[in-house]
């Protein structure tokens, strides 16, 4: 045997040995309580002097970091948490070094370079950009009010925004006049968080608690925190599809624990969300900009096309086209399916999403213009037709979208294009038959004139070949 390569073996032998000493370390529990003894991990001091306090004051995020990477790579409190006195507007003293609170999608690019600036990227990172959608305003105004108030957001906000939306979407940190988080604002690891250094995100949003499992980190369950309910269901559809099912009867089988974690050849019983979405397969590397395999974005009303939703929040990834998206998805689906399987899935997929597109989404949308000079007051979820559009788009129509593209047929049908009908023709055309009606026997000339376009428009709807079954004798 020449020498590299011997030098080589004698190497990989010693990193086997240290990895499988350090398992034994975590199993029989003797994890962060071992540093101070000699040969073992070395810290810094000042995270030495963190330690020797936070392992009385905070014993579970002691025990957590005990167990973490983190911690077998020297990688401590202070390394993390450490701040710049001059730069950083959340920095605070603390038993003699200045210390940030939030650590930041910044603070870990000093080591995680590439994860960062995937995830600065993504639409992840600006989850927080909700205000004036119609979920901000439900959230603020409708179902809330501003009736908490801080020094530094005197004008008050809405506790259904503080603790639902952006708990999810995440907001704007501010720091007071003392230096301290301002409590309207944190705690948040909501995904799109404004920090103090500018910075968007939370990385602690899905790699949570001080261990940074990534056992945690690819259970669908963590997704599952703000990608659930009415208007984004994907946790749901999960569950009821063939996917999930197989997930949850073979768990114990997936390997989720361990560090190289590679569909096909680490494990093969079921995929997760971060399977699909992030996680490495054979032929793509990990990523943390969760749209780049994505070729539909099923967010709004009507569904676009994941490049040009990318092109409205100017990413770097809109040039990424979305066959390109849709190549990437298929070699992950291709671990487990045929070629024919993946082809003939998307054609099915597809043809959903043309059908709520252009039978429901798109004429609806076009109707609600014409209404906009028919509603009064003019307030979002003023009128009736605006709860009733909001349901069918919002609602209704991501469960037929995401069911399809999830595989779960009972969101697709029964809770998703069920419901869009059902709401399409007994809710939504009457309520705007109403308005015009009425807004054609209206003294104002300009009233009647809307009314009679919105007239118009109902009738060319229910003419079309899509709608005029119900007109047919």
């Amino acid at each position: 045997m020449d020498e590299p390569r011997f030098i080589r073996l004698v190497n990989n032998c010693a990193r086997l040995f240290l990895l499988l000493a350090t398992q034994i370390s975590i199993l029989t529990g003797s994890t962060a309580a071992q540093i101070d003894s000699p040969g073992r991990i070395r810290i810094s001091k000042q995270t030495d002097a963190c330690v020797k306090c936070h392992k009385e004051e905070t014993p579970a995020l002691y025990q957590q970091w005990g167990s973490s990477k983190h911690f077998r790579g020297s990688i401590g409190c202070f390394e993390c948490h450490r701040a710049n006195k001059a730069t950083d507007v959340d920095a605070h003293e603390h038993h003699g070094e200045y210390i940030a609170t939030l650590v930041t999608p910044k603070d870990c690019s000093r080591c995680h370079k590439r994860e960062a600036a995937e995830f600065s990227g993504s639409r992840h990172a600006f989850a927080g950009n909700v205000e004036g959608s119609d979920a901000d305003i439900l959230s603020r105004q409708v179902c809330g009010n501003r009736s908490m108030f801080s020094n530094s957001r005197p004008q008050g906000v809405s506790p259904v925004q503080v603790n639902g939306c952006w708990q999810c979407h995440g907001a704007e940190v501010k720091v007071d006049s003392r230096g301290r988080l301002d409590p309207l604002t944190y705690p948040n690891s909501g995904i799109g968080r404004i920090n103090p250094d500018k910075s968007r995100g939370a990385c602690s949003s899905c790699h949570s608690g001080h261990s940074y499992a990534s056992e945690q980190v690819r259970h669908p369950n963590t997704c599952g925190k703000c990608h659930l309910g009415p208007d984004h269901p994907q946790s749901e559809v999960y569950k009821a599809s063939k996917h999930g099912i197989v997930f949850k009867a073979h768990q114990s089988e997936m390997n989720m624990h361990k560090t190289k974690w590679i569909v096909g050849e680490d494990y093969v019983a079921a995929p997760t969300c971060a399977t699909c979405h992030i996680s490495a397969t054979t032929q793509l590397a990990t990523t943390h900009n969760v749209g780049t395999r994505i070729s539909w974005n099923n967010r709004g009303a009507v569904s676009i096309r994941a490049d040009e939703a990318d092109r409205l929040l100017n990413l770097e990834s809109q040039n990424l086209s979305w066959k390109a998206r849709r190549r990437r998805m298929n070699s992950v689906c291709r671990t487990c399916h045929d070629k024919n399987w993946v082809e003939n899935f998307y054609m099915q997929y597809d043809a959903q999403i043309e059908l709520y597109n252009e039978k429901f989404a798109k004429p609806g949308r076009k109707l609600m213009q014409l209404a906009i000079p028919l509603r009064r007051p003019s307030e979002p979820f003023s009128n009736s037709i605006d709860w009733i559009w909001f349901e069918i788009s919002q609602r209704h129509g991501r469960a037929a979208r995401t069911g399809a593209a999830m595989m779960s047929p009972s969101h697709a049908q029964w809770q998703g294009n069920y419901k869009v009908a059902k709401d399409f023709y007994i809710k939504f055309i009457p309520e705007l038959a109403r308005m015009a009606g009425k807004a054609m026997k209206s003294q104002d000339a300009n009233r009647r004139q809307a009314g009679m376009a919105l007239r118009e428009g109902l009738d060319n709807l229910q003419a079309s070949e899509d709608h005029k079954w119900r007109t047919m004798k």
